[in-house]
């Protein structure tokens, strides 16, 4: 810890969601429903558009053609769904400041049109394959500087885009502000299980309330917040949490670990079969020592996957690591570490919720939470997806995304789909919802709704709804 129990209250706001700033409503989005009510925990920065004029100017001709220019993503052909984004990935290592790349693309033959420059510097541009035409395409990656172009071709498949829209359901819950909460769906109900706010309600700095609605418009307070001083009896009750596990499994709604900002780790795990009265099933779990972990239920036990200790936040403990590691338990209280069988993901934290679809669990995206004591002065953000039937084996799926590089994001399955919702990242608070059938193929959502990290997502009544994530205002995404 940085400066002993102060330090951690200062640190607060920064592992939570970077601080938090009022924002000009005037500016928001307008939607004809409601207004949302939005606080920007974390300051966005915007990215100004590309455009030739605002381009720099390229290198001069002493440059060497020998700059070293490799595309990392995709390699060799591909297939991709017609209308879906993908990211052109490659090298930046040793360029110069004023190099560009150009993207070009051709109907099969050599005959290549322009379709956008970029600065080098970026390392990747986002293509939006055609609708029509040709089932084939080649595509071309030319630098600026003289080093030979790169050239590819593309199978066109059919398009696997669908039609979506945002319903604002109401612009204030009844519920403090928060981030972080638990989000399940329950016997046939929406619930909010704690969260993060440290200057409404919660004294020390999370909640342990518990409410739940079938509408998103009327919320049950089913559990008090009681975690308020010292006279809370932690085995009696669980300790108020954010972004911690939470997962339905057998008949009964999950708690599953915890987060530092008590200055110690929660390891433990609690059940409920009604929201007011919980049991704890392990008091000390053997993955414990650790946050920003991400847990499902999958295959009828629940599975607990990566995170990360924060030293920062918690002195004389388990010194900083990431964790690639899964877990699985039956009962919550018994739990039994898988083993690794070939390539796996890169250990990370920071995946709010997890999905399983077309009977596999999904790793999407993620990171890793920066500790300086440790000489960790940054972030990570990652943007790859993978898949596993088992927990054991692992296949990648795509090794970039067209969204954002994010954590604190929220992951879900509906409508035959994996959905990425919201964020972080290195610009800050991230809007935006993005599906996809395969973990290949990705399209977008407008979202009228503001940037936002560690939101509550929920899948119910055959939509998806979005709350909390520092705000308090309900959507609901349906088909169009």
């Amino acid at each position: 810890m940085r400066g002993g129990a102060a330090a951690v209250v200062g640190l607060v706001a920064q592992v939570a969601c970077d601080g938090y700033r009022g924002v000009d409503e005037s500016k928001l989005p307008a939607e004809p429903v409601c207004r949302a009510y939005s606080v920007a925990w974390g300051d966005k920065i915007p990215t100004a558009a590309v455009t030739p004029a605002s381009l720099p100017r390229p290198p001069s001709s002493s440059i060497s053609a020998r700059l070293p220019f490799r595309v990392l993503d995709p390699v060799g052909p591909v297939s991709w769904a017609r209308e879906s984004q993908h990211v052109l990935q490659w090298t930046t290592g040793g360029l110069p400041a004023g190099a560009t790349v150009t993207l070009a693309q051709s109907s099969g033959d050599d005959r290549f049109e322009v379709v956008q420059t970029v600065p080098a510097a970026a390392g990747r541009v986002v293509w939006a394959v055609p609708a029509g035409g040709s089932d084939l395409r080649r595509v071309k990656i030319t630098p600026s500087w003289g080093a030979p172009a790169e050239v590819f071709d593309v199978t066109l498949t059919p398009s696997q885009k669908a039609s979506y829209r945002w319903v604002c359901v109401t612009d204030r819950t009844p519920f403090t502000r928060r981030d972080g909460a638990g989000s399940l769906v329950f016997k046939d109900r929406m619930w909010l299980i704690g969260g993060w706010n440290p200057s409404e309600g919660f004294p020390r700095l999370t909640g342990n309330d518990v409410w739940s609605s079938t509408d998103g418009v009327d919320w049950r307070m089913d559990k008090p917040q009681t975690f308020r001083d010292a006279s809370f009896d932690g085995n009696a009750d669980w300790e108020g949490r954010h972004t911690a596990g939470y997962a339905v499994h057998g008949g009964k709604m999950w708690i599953v670990g915890g987060d530092p900002l008590q200055g110690r780790y929660q390891p433990d795990v609690w059940s409920s079969s009604d929201g007011q009265r919980w049991e704890r099933a392990a008091a000390n779990a053997p993955w414990g020592q650790r946050a920003l972990h991400t847990t499902v239920a999958f295959a009828d036990r629940l599975w607990v996957i990566g995170g990360q200790t924060m030293p920062d936040f918690v002195s004389g403990a388990v010194p900083y690591a990431v964790y690639d590691d899964v877990w699985t338990s039956g009962d919550g209280a018994t739990w039994t570490r898988l083993p690794a069988d070939g390539p796996r993901w890169q250990a990370r934290s920071a995946i709010m919720q997890g999905a399983v679809l077309h009977g596999r669990v999904w790793i999407v995206g993620g990171g890793s939470y920066d500790n300086p004591s440790s000489g960790v002065p940054a972030r990570q953000y990652m943007s790859d997806v993978w898949s596993s039937e088992d927990g054991v084996r692992w296949r990648r799926e795509a090794a970039t995304t067209p969204w954002s590089p994010r954590q604190y994001h929220s992951v879900v399955a509906w409508d035959g789909k994996l959905w990425v919702i919201a964020g972080y990242s290195e610009e800050g608070n991230q809007a935006g919802g993005f599906y996809s059938s395969d973990g290949k193929n990705w399209y977008s959502t407008a979202t009228p709704w503001g940037p936002r990290h560690a939101a509550s997502v929920w899948v119910y009544g055959d939509s998806v709804w979005l709350a909390a994530g520092g705000n308090v205002d309900v959507w609901r995404l349906e088909r169009r």
